[in-house]
């Protein structure tokens, strides 16, 4: 069986590619984005590594093929080291990252920001989701935080876990254009965009776009370099092959 793990546009595209194929399993982090995927084998649900492990020995994983968001980090080393540890085959999709803006500021990682904007004044409007909400709140001081997220149960519910004021949570669903991303920055008075390099797929591009118009400086949280592929039309490849391996497998048994 070949495990599809989500989490991007990219799984989404994928999973409506091989919808004429039967031996793969799809799994995605949250509820919130169950409605974008049309697939039947779909399963929702965290798994930390002991999770994993026990996922890919009763449905006997043979092929893992990882699009996980770039900054789902631990989803991915996990799956990294259940492939290690169980001698599966891995494959990594792996967004390019953007061409940076001269003026925009980059920082290594969540740590390095939560630096850097403890030393700054000013509003400042996270396109980051609600994940790491709560660390960011401990340095906010007395600027203003606007929050835009996903308008899902669990977003809005870490909001409020925080304390985070109505006025201050932006939930509407992406993706986002250059000029829609303009006019939400102007309208709250947005001094900096603190923003994720999540690829040309992930609406970077136009964020740091209506910063560079507005002239808004935009922060990016960096990513580290990861091994694997940018070409779907590979990935699709590589698991239909795996498709085809299994197909005979069974019918030689």
């Amino acid at each position: 069986m070949i495990w599809i793990i989500g989490g991007t546009s990219e799984f989404r595209e994928i999973i409506d590619r091989i919808k004429d194929l039967d031996n793969y399993i799809a799994t995605i982090a949250t509820d919130g984005g169950k409605e974008f995927v049309n697939c039947e084998k779909l399963i929702v649900g965290r798994m930390d590594y002991y999770e994993m492990k026990e996922f890919v020995e009763k449905n006997k994983i043979s092929l893992i093929v990882d699009l996980s968001h770039p900054y789902a980090k631990i989803v991915s080393e996990n799956a990294r080291k259940i492939s290690k540890d169980q001698n599966i085959d891995y494959i990594r999709y792996v967004r390019n990252k953007v061409d940076l803006k001269s003026k925009a500021i980059y920082v290594n990682s969540y740590e390095d920001c939560y630096k850097y904007i403890s030393n700054i004044s000013g509003t400042i409007f996270f396109t980051t989701g609600s994940k790491n909400i709560g660390d960011f709140e401990k340095v906010r001081g007395n600027n203003r935080f606007i929050y835009r997220i996903l308008p899902a149960i669990e977003s809005i519910e870490e909001c409020r876990k925080h304390g985070i004021q109505l006025k201050d949570i932006v939930a509407v669903l992406g993706p986002f254009s250059k000029e829609y991303n303009k006019i939400m920055f102007k309208e709250y008075k947005a001094d900096y965009v603190v923003t994720k390099d999540s690829g040309k797929q992930g609406g970077t591009i136009e964020k740091l776009e209506a910063c560079e118009e507005l002239g808004i400086v935009p922060i990016i949280i960096g990513r580290e370099y990861e091994k694997g592929i940018n070409d779907i039309d590979l990935i699709e490849k590589r698991i239909r092959e795996e498709d085809k391996k299994i197909i005979i497998n069974k019918t030689s048994v």
